[in-house]
């Protein structure tokens, strides 16, 4: 168990899921909306998340429409959930699709100018409102995404195919909850996939 900042306020540890509530209260998130996969979405972990953020009292929202390599409509779809449920902060919970997407969602509610005029290109992270980004609490379930302490979220442009790189200093999570428990129930492919990924990433 252990607490540190880099410079994301990271709380790690076995059981530490059990602060969320406190973790939203703590940013002033009153209405979060937990961002996660579809399969994700049926386990036990993400209604015992939901039950424990219901009884303290948060209006919690679930957002779990996104493809393995999130693409612009699965931004666009989770931001009208966002706003149709008056949701004042994200949480994005899962492995480094489900991060990109919530960390998306929470820059891009606010803003009037279109995603792709905030690819991670030149300066044009400077066109965005800064005081309009949303905070964002992520809670990561493997090993290999590094998305956690990013800046950044990767979604597919549909029209050409291709992966872009949005990007503001903002879209970095203000708070992770990092527990090892949530790994265990985890596919044994999927174990190693993100292992050897994080692995790579130290390399």
């Amino acid at each position: 168990m252990s607490n540190w900042s880099y410079p994301t306020d990271i709380r790690f540890g076995a059981g530490r899921i059990s602060e969320l509530p406190d973790a939203c209260l703590s940013l002033g998130i009153e209405r979060p909306l937990l961002v996660t996969d579809s399969g994700l979405a049926k386990l036990p972990m993400l209604r015992e998340a939901q039950v424990a953020c219901e009884q303290a009292g948060l209006g919690i929202g679930i957002f779990s429409d996104i493809k393995s390599n999130p693409v612009e409509k699965n931004v666009a779809d989770g931001v009208a959930v966002l706003q149709g449920g008056r949701h004042d902060g994200v949480i994005a919970f899962g492995g480094g699709s489900a991060l990109d997407v919530g960390k998306v969602i929470a820059f891009i509610s606010g803003q009037t100018r279109p995603l792709w005029d905030f690819e991670d290109s030149d300066d044009q992270w400077t066109r965005a409102d800064s005081d309009a980004i949303l905070p964002i609490i992520a809670i990561p379930t493997t090993a290999g995404t590094g998305s956690e302490v990013g800046r950044a979220g990767v979604i597919v442009k549909q029209d050409t195919h291709t992966k872009k790189v949005i990007f503001h200093p903002k879209m970095m999570p203000a708070l992770v909850i990092s527990d090892p428990v949530l790994t265990v129930g985890l596919p044994a492919n999927l174990t190693a996939w993100t292992g050897m990924d994080a692995l790579a990433h130290c390399l």
